[in-house]
């Protein structure tokens, strides 16, 4: 097996290109194998093969630095950079990561797990390259769907002017060279994408120009009539070249032989280049050609059939339906996605009411502020969206939303601990940096139950924003024992309770179980469940002025957390009881799951039980 052999990129600098192939055919396997048990981003990953294979036999890494957007086909690249035999820890606790991750390897260049930040961030490394007369390259792999983010323009923009041996590679998966462009131009695209037509050009540009008189002139004559014919052909090309880019291609990203020249074509140019590679996602693996979406992120599946066990139904899948509910009942909902309509659940809106159904692109700025302006002009805009995601809106949220008093909802999905993603995907910030934004009201439901009320709460209500956060994954167990005082706020074993354990969210289910636990011991704790985490509800702190000792659990940053807000409410009032406050803290949070995370931060029943025992020692 050629794969195990590999432990650096420079043993893929020797092969062949028959090794090459195989080692691609390889490395497809592998992936199954590995992703098939473990979970993880697949169809991105089988359509970036050979073109990863290509970046290492013709680059030097690390002194040529590749950077991965998103790091969704970064895979292969894992493979080939001395991970082969780690990789089957890939996305489990302690293992390789499912995303680019600097700590782990040399190779991996730059924290990569939110979209459109490539270009930029190889903009910078080529520039300082650049600056410190070092001659290596700097490439930027990046996706056709990051193109609709804004950031990835703003760095264009700049890039183009720069003159650093900055590569951009767009790893085209879903536009196909449309019909009407024909054989030849397949032709011309691969002419010009080989390393001899660079030198044959430069050479002809330097004779040229030593005509007297007429030379400069027959230069510019020629590359006049070039630009000419290749823009009536590559519609494409004349976008990247009047920004200062020289664009290659559109190529066959699953020709090695192609993509080699092409790479060793962009390697002459002095200056930015963007190389155009059609790739098709899920290549070589049927299902995931057939249904990319499907296999985009899987959690694991069989290989002889690609079916994966059947799913519970979750709070995505809820909110969706809830969500085209509400809106038959003539209530002029929007449903707006920043490129996640189905993992957040919007698909039978999307059906039901096509005409109020936006799907923006990856660009979560944009869609805040276009929400903003529905709900301007007499809509109710909802915004689905991953918390993680969310985090890059801080601004619209404060200047185009709060700030004018507009009513907004956010459906803000995968709040809390994510698990196997890792760092970079935690919903674990939402809380603290949405605390910070005045009028926003925030409600945490911790069943399907309380995700109703929430919702229906949210279009009710009069304007301004609201957010309704929500975990991955299934309601927890008992929620059903809780007794609801109040849509803000629910309690268990409360009534006779001098310690009150103090939660909200997804971790209430095990906050049951501590307290079920606590009382078989003698420990009279009672619990209550906070439903509305923004304002606190005066009823729920009211219980809390009155409990001797209050435990306060929390699946978030403990800083600018609900508990550190209702501590200092209660001081305020003047609160002498014992206060206890268990929240993440000031890190970010590696890949397990989401159980082993909670266990890890005493937010499971277990933990939560430590906690309090420890406190009643004292």
């Amino acid at each position: 097996m050629i794969l195990e052999t590999i432990k650096s990129p420079a043993d893929v600098k020797t092969l062949t290109q028959p090794a090459l192939e195989t080692l691609c055919r390889e490395v497809r396997e592998t992936l199954l194998k590995t992703v098939s048990e473990n979970g993880g981003h697949l169809a991105s990953n089988l359509g970036a093969v050979e073109l990863t294979v290509a970046l290492h036999h013709v680059f030097d890494s690390p002194r040529d630095q590749i950077v991965f957007d998103v790091g969704h086909q970064c895979y292969t690249h894992k493979l080939l950079t001395g991970r082969f035999a780690q990789f089957s820890t890939l996305r489990k606790e302690g293992g390789l990561s499912g995303f680019c991750r600097p700590n782990e390897s040399e190779h991996d260049i730059f924290y990569s797990g939110h979209s459109g930040t490539s270009v930029s961030a190889g903009l910078g490394l080529s520039t300082a390259k650049k600056l410190n007369s070092d001659p290596h390259y700097v490439i930027s792999v990046i996706g056709d769907g990051a193109f609709t983010g804004g950031m990835v323009y703003e760095a264009l923009n700049n890039g183009g002017r720069s003159n650093a041996k900055h590569i951009i590679i767009l790893n085209d998966n879903k536009m196909s060279i449309s019909e009407n462009v024909g054989a030849f131009a397949k032709y011309l695209a691969v002419i010009r994408s080989t390393p001899q037509y660079y030198t044959f050009k430069a050479s002809t540009e330097r004779t040229l120009r030593r005509i007297p008189s007429v030379g400069q002139k027959l230069v510019k004559k020629l590359y006049d009539l070039k630009t000419d014919i290749k823009n009536k052909l590559y519609s494409e090309s004349t976008f990247f070249e009047d920004l200062g880019y020289r664009y290659m291609g559109p190529i066959d990203g699953h020709e090695i032989s192609v993509l080699i020249d092409a790479l060793q074509a962009a390697k002459a140019v002095d200056g930015p280049v963007l190389l155009h590679v059609i790739t098709q996602k899920g290549h070589g693996y049927p299902f995931a050609e057939d249904n990319p979406s499907a296999f985009h992120g899987v959690s694991g599946f069989a290989i002889s059939s690609g079916e994966a066990p059947p799913a519970q139904e979750d709070f995505s899948g809820r909110f969706g339906t809830l969500l085209s509910e509400a809106a038959k009942d003539g209530v002029p909902v929007c449903a707006v996605t920043a490129a996640m309509g189905l993992s957040t659940g919007l698909h039978p809106f999307a059906a039901a009411y096509p005409d109020r159904y936006f799907d923006v692109g990856i660009a979560e700025e944009h869609a805040v502020t276009f929400a903003a302006g529905l709900a301007k002009n007499g809509y109710l805009p909802v915004f689905a969206v991953y918390s993680t995601f969310l985090q890059r809106c801080y601004d619209q949220l404060v200047h185009d939303v709060a700030l004018q008093n507009l009513k907004v909802i956010f459906a803000v999905d995968r709040a809390g601990f994510v698990g196997e993603d890792g760092e970079t995907h935690q919903g674990l910030m939402d809380v603290s940096f949405l605390n910070t934004i005045p009028r926003i009201r925030i409600y945490s439901p911790c069943c399907f139950k309380a995700l109703a009320a929430d919702l229906n709460t949210a279009i009710a209500a009069e304007g301004g924003p609201v957010v309704v956060r929500y975990p991955r994954g299934t309601q927890g167990e008992q929620t059903e024992l809780l007794h609801w005082e109040d849509p803000a706020y629910a309690t268990y074993e409360a009534e006779d309770a001098s310690r009150l354990l103090v939660t909200y969210g997804r971790i209430t289910s095990e906050a049951i179980k501590a307290v079920q636990i606590l009382r078989k011991e003698g420990v009279t704790i009672g619990l209550l469940s906070l439903n509305q985490i923004k304002p606190l509800p005066q009823p729920a702190l009211d219980m809390m002025q009155h409990a001797e000792k209050l435990f306060f659990f929390e699946e978030g940053l403990r800083t600018g957390s609900v508990g550190e807000k209702a501590a200092l409410t209660l001081l305020e009032n003047g609160y002498n009881g014992a206060f206890s406050l268990t929240a993440v803290p000031d890190t970010f949070v590696a890949q397990a799951t989401v159980a082993q995370q909670l266990q890890k931060y005493q937010l499971d029943a277990a933990g939560m039980c430590a906690v309090i025992r420890e406190a009643e020692k004292e």
